[in-house]
């Protein structure tokens, strides 16, 4: 399931979407009533953005979740840590690293995507329009300058976010690295390094 979005053509994900979603559709006929309407929305990008993304975070994450050995949580539940301590100082700074890159590979593909989006958004002016469809719309009216000054503003926008994840990580990686020294010295100093 959590593969699907890849295998999936956008636009039948967002022809999916739009009739799940819809004021008639399985969804939303349900979820309307309660005054939460996703389709011909910005509701509906953010619902189309997260289940095309969503698996690039998933395939990012995976791994490093997995090695994560029980032991390190089981130490810190003996050294009197909650299960939100646990997470927070030992499961949470393994997977930072994993989670900004997922994060990042979720983006560059949201900056661009057009097929899933187009159908549920429904590119109400002011409302639901998408920068992808605004650059067509611009070069269908041959207005090449407003097209290209558009494409410049996203691809700007995905070099400062993919740049910042990457200064991130690399503090994130040579905060882990200059912490190890310390580790070691508190061992020292309790005893545990004799």
């Amino acid at each position: 399931m959590v593969d699907l979005p890849f295998a999936l053509p956008t636009a039948v994900a967002g022809i999916t979407l739009a009739t799940l979603y819809a004021g008639n559709g399985w969804l939303g006929r349900y979820i309307e009533p309660l005054g939460f309407k996703v389709a011909y929305t910005p509701w509906g990008i953010v619902v189309a953005l997260a289940f095309i993304t969503l698996p690039f975070v998933v395939r990012t994450l995976q791994p490093v979740i997995e090695d994560i050995e029980t032991e390190v949580e089981e130490a810190a539940a003996s050294l009197g840590a909650s299960r939100w301590q646990t997470f927070l100082k030992v499961i949470f700074p393994a997977i930072f690293p994993a989670l900004l890159t997922g994060t990042a590979l979720a983006f560059a593909r949201a900056v661009g995507e057009y097929g899933s989006v187009i159908f549920i958004a429904g590119n109400l002016p002011l409302i639901s329009e998408i920068t992808p469809l605004l650059i067509i719309s611009k070069l269908e009216q041959y207005d090449v300058l407003g097209a290209t000054a558009l494409a410049v503003v996203m691809l700007a926008l995905s070099f400062i976010l993919l740049l910042s994840v990457n200064l991130l990580q690399w503090w994130a990686a040579n905060r882990h690295k200059n912490n190890e020294p310390l580790e070691l010295a508190a061992a020292k100093a309790s005893g545990g390094g004799r």
